[in-house]
């Protein structure tokens, strides 16, 4: 007899607006930790600043360095008209983007957008093509777009302004490539880290391009059905080489968790993933995972449950019971995997 197809709706919760975090915690690592031990221990409750206490000399905890680009444009067509340019991914052509475009439905091919006000008239992006699932196919003229426009592409449950756009980098981000934040990194401050390798905790760096279809909430009835949009990632060797020798592997975010998994099935240290990882997936690679709160009905939750298993509801409704912050800008949990170690505070070690 066939098992009963893991249902989307499993992976709903209550989310008040009120727990949604609309700035980042300051200073960083002063944002909240739910710490989970396993079902035979309490939940405690940390900050983030206290992470190289929760964790062992021997750990290697795993980053992901990418940067996020200033992919949203404020442009207008010219009869005037206000068009919003999402840039996602380069498609691999001079100058052409994957993009998200509003409203897409006014926005024909061969549309040109303009920077408003602009005082040259020249085009800076046009449309080239519509996209079966509603992303659009277009050209930037102008290489400094971006750096001369951009904004930070913040999550649509981020009403306010952010202030300043390094809040939505980690302080290790490096290589321009992502159209959204690996948001549990945002914690991580220079001293930590520093605080970290004094203790004997090494951290090692990969690269995951986070594209938006990672945080999309999942649209199908069955979670098997979804389907996860391609990202980009890169390991080096020597540092493949560190965490496969490391006593355990923490991941600092669920692009960690894809990158490294995605190595282990695959064997390429380099290369796009679609993986998407649910329950009873066959962990290779992550022991403990750092990560913040996720979405209702995201592949995020998903892949937490897989991670922990199904204790994650009741964490997350306790949580929110202790006022704790959610999703991109709020708090953070430490958990272990169901087959893992024990998270030792520094007491217990000793």
């Amino acid at each position: 007899m066939s098992a009963t197809p893991l249902q989307t709706a499993e992976f709903d919760y209550s989310l008040p607006d009120t727990s949604i975090a609309q700035h980042p915690a300051e200073p960083r690592d002063a944002a909240r930790l739910l710490v989970d031990r396993g079902p035979s221990q309490a939940t405690a409750h940390h900050r983030v600043s206290d992470l190289a206490e929760l964790l062992q000399p021997g750990d290697l905890l795993v980053v992901n360095d990418t940067k996020v680009l200033p992919a949203r444009l404020h442009l207008v067509k010219a009869t005037q008209g206000s068009v919003e340019v999402l840039l996602l991914e380069p498609t691999g052509h001079h100058r052409q983007w994957r993009a998200l475009v509003r409203p897409g439905r006014k926005v024909k091919v061969g549309t040109e957008l303009f920077v408003p006000r602009s005082t040259d008239g020249a085009p800076v992006v046009v449309v080239d093509d519509v996209l079966d699932d509603g992303q659009r196919v277009v050209t930037v003229h102008d290489d400094d777009l971006m750096d001369r426009i951009g904004e930070m592409p913040l999550p649509p449950y981020i009403t306010e302004p952010i202030g300043d756009p390094e809040r939505y980098q980690t302080v290790f981000a490096r290589e321009p490539g992502s159209v959204a934040a690996p948001t549990a990194g945002l914690h991580l401050t220079q001293d930590l880290m520093a605080k970290l390798q004094t203790r004997g905790i090494e951290i090692a760096r990969v690269e995951l391009r986070v594209g938006l279809g990672t945080f999309r909430p999942i649209s199908t009835d069955e979670v098997a059905d979804h389907t996860m949009h391609a990202e980009r990632y890169r390991v080096e060797v020597e540092t493949w080489e560190r965490i496969r020798a490391a006593r355990r592997v923490v991941a600092v975010g669920t692009t960690v968790v894809r990158t490294l998994e995605s190595v282990a099935a695959t064997g390429e240290l380099a290369g796009d993933t679609s993986l998407f990882i649910s329950r009873g997936y066959d962990w290779q690679v992550i022991d403990v995972l750092m990560t913040n709160f996720h979405v209702p009905r995201s592949s995020l939750l998903v892949l937490v449950d897989a991670f922990m298993g199904q204790r994650w509801r009741d964490l997350y409704e306790h949580a929110i019971s202790e006022g704790y912050r959610m999703l991109s800008f709020g708090d953070a949990m430490l958990i272990e995997r169901k087959s893992a170690g024990p998270i030792e505070h520094e007491e217990d070690a000793q």
